[in-house]
């Protein structure tokens, strides 16, 4: 069975709100970056069994990708208690993707929505 969960319009925001991590591998059948990036994203989502794991396959859902500005793939998104913490397109190794995953798991969330304030309120002048 597959431990990633195909993420659509229709059940994304509950999946988002209800996980305090997850990470998005927005993708298409016809992308061959999307097919080589697939095996390191499911073994990745086995080894870290508390994380929520999605993917949007962007064909089948044009609304999300393009709610999200996604114009290359595979993109991969990080969402911690629904802040995109991490958006970069690009098939990731396996060690990248662990130091990722790693890197995303120390961020202290009081410190990102801190920082998303104050680049909110400077934008706002």
């Amino acid at each position: 069975m597959s431990s990633t969960v195909e993420l659509t319009k229709d059940n994304f925001d509950q999946l988002v709100s209800e996980n305090e991590f997850v990470l998005i591998d927005f993708w298409a059948s016809w992308c061959g970056p999307c097919k080589q990036f697939a095996p390191v994203y499911e073994k990745a989502a086995e080894e870290n069994p508390d994380l929520m794991f999605g993917k949007v396959d962007t064909e089948a859902q044009p609304e999300l990708a393009a709610a999200f500005g996604i114009s290359s793939i595979p993109t991969l998104m990080i969402v911690r208690d629904q802040v995109a913490v991490y958006s970069q397109p690009g098939a990731l190794p396996a060690p990248v993707l662990q130091d990722l995953i790693g890197q995303a798991r120390k961020l202290d969330m009081d410190e990102v929505r801190k920082s998303i304030a104050a680049q909110e309120g400077q934008t706002q002048q």
